[in-house]
C-alpha cells in the first residue's frame, strides 16, 4: 500500500478537483503514476492457445508475443507476465516452448508477478491434464516469481495433473475440446482475479 502525504495548507483555496489534478501531476512528475504493462507470451501449434492469448490481450490492453519471437526483455519489462502453453502428449510442453525454454529459465523473475494459463484435453489425457501449467509454474517459482491466478479444480474431470497444488490449479486450465462453452466465462473471471 502506498501512503501519500500532501501539504494541504498550501492548497486550501483549490477545489477538490484541482487538488486531485495537482496530486496526479505530482505523481507523474515523480514517476509514481504509471499504467500496468502486461505481456502475454504463448506457444501454439493448432492456434487454440494463440486465439486465447490474443483474446486476453484485447480484453486487458496487453501485448501478445509468440514464444518463437520473444526476446529476453519480454519476460522482464512488464508489470505482469502471463504465460500460455498447451499440454501435448503425456504431459509435455508445446514444442516452441520446449525449444525456447532457456529464455524463461534464464530470466530474472525476482519479484515479478506471473500468471499462467494452459489448454489441455481432460478426456483423452486425464492423467496429464494441463501439465504444462505446472511445468512453467515450477520454473518461474525457481526464478523468484510471485505466481497469481490459482483456480479451483471443480468442474473438471481428470485423474492427475502437475498443475494442481492443494486442490487448485496454479493457473487457468482451459479445455477447448470438451468444455469450449466454459472458456469465455473462465477467462473473464480469471482476468478479473489477476488484475
Amino acid at each position: 500500500m502506498l501512503h501519500i502525504f500532501i501539504d494541504i495548507d498550501n492548497h486550501l483555496n483549490y477545489s477538490f478537483k484541482d487538488r486531485l489534478l495537482l496530486l496526479c501531476v505530482n505523481f507523474d512528475r515523480y514517476g509514481i503514476l504509471f499504467t500496468m504493462s502486461i505481456n502475454i507470451i504463448f506457444g501454439s501449434d493448432s492456434g487454440c492457445t494463440k486465439k486465447i492469448a490474443l483474446d486476453m490481450a484485447k480484453r486487458i490492453d496487453g501485448r501478445a508475443v509468440n514464444i518463437l519471437k520473444a526476446e529476453p526483455s519480454d519476460f522482464t519489462d512488464c508489470s505482469l507476465l502471463i504465460l500460455g502453453c498447451p499440454t501435448y502428449g503425456d504431459g509435455e510442453l508445446q514444442i516452441d516452448w520446449e525449444d525456447n525454454l532457456a529464455l524463461l529459465q534464464e530470466a530474472n523473475l525476482g519479484n515479478k508477478t506471473v500468471a499462467i494459463f494452459g489448454t489441455g484435453d481432460q478426456d483423452i489425457y486425464p492423467d496429464s491434464f494441463v501439465d504444462a501449467i505446472g511445468i512453467l509454474y515450477d520454473i518461474v517459482i525457481e526464478r523468484g516469481a510471485k505466481v497469481i491466478g490459482f483456480t479451483d479444480t471443480a468442474g473438471y474431470q481428470f485423474t492427475r495433473s502437475l498443475a494442481v497444488r492443494d486442490d487448485h490449479f496454479v493457473g487457468l486450465a482451459l479445455d477447448e475440446d470438451n468444455q469450449p462453452f466454459e472458456t469465455d466465462d473462465r477467462i473473464a473471471s480469471w482476468l478479473k482475479q489477476i488484475l
